[in-house]
């Protein structure tokens, strides 16, 4: 199939769908046809990483549950998504629609707990070599009994 109607309200437009299909691979199974278009599955991987549902749970209309999730980790495999996002990412960056400016905040950067101040305890303590001024006996019977 070309064109799907769009049956959900975040499916893929004809145009989102023009400009992702080219950056596809293009499908190297021979033998029968799928009973699924490549559109129908992807729309089903979407809808699934949108709303964080199990696998299983995806919808009959996108295709077979196995099937979304088969195209799925088979290109997170072979690096089709790292790919497809890089492409994605240069053409918005040519067409100037990425800022890639950071801003940074105190309000939006937490210090872990542990770099907080507080003092230290434990193993962290300096150590004192055996027999200088600062070490303290630790048994003074033993002085005693020595001496």
């Amino acid at each position: 199939m070309d064109t799907l109607a769009v049956t959900r309200r975040f499916d893929l437009t004809d145009a989102q769908w023009a400009v992702l299909e080219p950056l596809l691979p293009a499908p190297k199974r021979p033998g029968r046809p799928s009973l699924w278009s490549r559109r129908q599955l992807i729309d089903g991987i979407r809808w699934r990483i949108r709303v964080g549902a199990p696998w299983r749970d995806v919808p009959p209309q996108y295709g077979s549950w196995s099937a979304v999730y088969a195209l799925f980790r088979r290109w997170q495999r072979n690096g089709t998504w790292q790919q497809v996002l890089t492409a994605l990412q240069a053409r918005a960056d040519a067409a100037g629609r990425i800022t890639w400016d950071v801003s940074v905040d105190s309000t939006s950067v937490r210090a872990h707990q542990h770099a907080a101040g507080a003092r230290k305890r434990g193993l962290c303590r300096p150590n004192h070599p055996a027999g200088s001024a600062s070490s303290r006996t630790i048994m003074p019977w033993v002085v005693l009994a020595v001496g």
